[in-house]
């Protein structure tokens, strides 16, 4: 099966979104092909970003789903020449509702389909309301040189609820990820402007943006809570763990503070305010 998305994939929501087609069809996620068009293909999508595709264009897909089984209930009706409603799509598998003789695996009927009216195509355009919100409790361990004020990071973990983990391993890299984005705003990355109002480090040569020789390995706790409003449970969590900046370092040699992020709507670079 190949699936058409109008979201530009900058997290592995390809796979997001395959995985919430399969599991409304009832197949495989490995039998879904999916691919991001542009606007020949299919039709404008809003933008990707603030961790809204896999909540938006998930619902898409389920959506689009729902029309794939009403037209192969439909197509298995008139095959076996029996009424629309006396057939039921459940777990991938479409049967007769009294006539247990009758009935199709999706990849029987989906062989037959070329030969009975042609291949099916299911379509959705959504605006889905209920995005959730965005929560997180962050802990850092850091040692601070009081003679030069350099902070070593010693350890981090990361607590946030992410609605239902879709993909839980590229949930924890968004989650690492936007981490090292706020490390750097707090610790390295600065503009750097002359007498003039020229920016004296317009490179990467010389913007400091931390490495992973500059990291510890960032822990990640997933707390899932499922948002009512989504088929499965998605929440758009935007990286909140990247929007606020700590402008004053401890003062002690060892110490632990965190950000608490209560809900990530701000307006500051990394996050969201619209969706």
């Amino acid at each position: 099966m190949s699936l058409v998305e109008g979201s530009t994939d900058i997290g592995g929501t390809r796979t997001s979104i395959a995985m919430q087609l399969a599991e409304a069809l009832g197949i495989k996620a490995e039998e879904v092909k999916p691919m991001v068009g542009d606007t020949d293909m299919i039709g404008y999508t809003d933008v990707t970003g603030g961790s809204r595709v896999t909540f938006a264009t998930g619902y898409a897909a389920y959506e689009a789903a729902q029309d794939i089984k009403r037209q192969m209930a439909a197509r298995a009706a008139q095959i076996w020449n029996v009424k629309p409603e006396d057939v039921t799509y459940e777990g991938g598998m479409i049967r007769h509702k009294t006539d247990a003789a009758k009935r199709f695996t999706f990849k029987e009927l989906a062989g037959k389909l070329f030969h009975s009216g042609g291949f099916i195509v299911g379509r959705a355009s959504v605006d889905p309301p209920g995005a959730g919100g965005a929560f997180a409790t962050h802990v850092v361990d850091v040692e601070v040189d009081p003679e030069t004020g350099k902070v070593t990071i010693l350890r981090y973990t990361a607590v946030q609820d992410a609605g239902t983990a879709i993909h839980p391993s590229y949930v924890e890299g968004q989650m690492q990820g936007g981490v090292v984005q706020g490390i750097g705003w707090a610790l390295n990355e600065e503009y750097v402007y002359n007498a003039k109002g020229e920016m004296t480090n317009a490179s990467f040569l010389d913007y400091r943006m931390p490495t992973s020789l500059d990291l510890p390995m960032i822990d990640t706790v997933i707390v899932e809570v499922p948002n009512p409003s989504h088929p499965y449970g998605c929440v758009v969590w935007a990286r909140c763990r990247s929007c606020r900046r700590r402008r004053r370092l401890p003062t002690r040699s060892t110490g632990r503070w965190g950000c608490g992020c209560a809900s990530c709507r701000c307006r500051r670079r990394g996050c969201s305010g619209r969706f």
